[in-house]
């Protein structure tokens, strides 16, 4: 029996079927003409974009060159490899997050100035402070700002290599080690800047 796109039915089409009848089969270069779906008509696979959500965590970036530093690396990272996460697929999405009080930084669990997450990991777990003139300057107190480490080097500003490596570990894997969640509590230099900013 032949259906309304002269295919016997049963058979996928015109080509793989043993009725020697059909004499209407017309092969070009997209499909043949048995109708939609038939042959090597292209499909359309629709695959799921994976998002990267950053967070860029931060007490200031109009006074602090600390967390000036940590936006431009961060900005710059994110031009390096715009290409290859675009041709694989991958969506990013950027939050930019200036903590100005107690409430948001127990809302993000915030823990040092500046922070990068990814995914809501930390692309550096081990915390490590030191003072900082700009926002001492900027809340009238003594207060340290992060301090970042990378192959061994400390930096006070995140390497954009570091921060490079972090997105394409997320992307393409190798970020085995799991975070665990901690209790939180706001540390004491986040408290006293905030305390300092309250007062001035």
């Amino acid at each position: 029996m032949v259906n309304n796109n002269n295919v016997s039915e049963g058979c996928s089409c015109c080509s793989d079927c043993d009725d020697t009848t059909l004499k209407t089969q017309t092969v070009t270069l997209d499909s043949c003409s048995c109708g939609p779906g038939c042959c090597d008509a292209p499909k359309v696979i629709q695959m799921e974009k994976k998002r990267i959500i950053i967070d860029f965590l931060f007490l200031d970036v109009s006074v602090c060159t600390r967390c000036q530093g940590a936006d431009t690396s961060l900005e710059e990272a994110l031009s390096e490899v715009s290409k290859v996460l675009e041709a694989t697929g991958v969506e990013v999405l950027v939050n930019k997050i200036n903590v100005v009080s107690e409430e948001l930084a127990n809302q993000y669990k915030f823990i040092s100035s500046p922070t990068i997450r990814v995914n809501g990991r930390d692309i550096q777990m081990d915390i490590k402070e030191s003072l900082c003139e700009s926002c001492g300057d900027l809340c009238g107190d003594e207060v340290d700002c992060r301090v970042w480490v990378y192959q061994g080097n400390e930096y006070s500003v995140p390497p954009k290599a570091m921060i490079i490596e972090a997105l394409l570990k997320e992307v393409y894997g190798g970020t085995n080690d799991e975070q665990k969640e901690l209790e939180y509590s706001i540390p004491d230099n986040l408290k006293k800047f905030y305390a300092a900013m309250k007062n001035k």
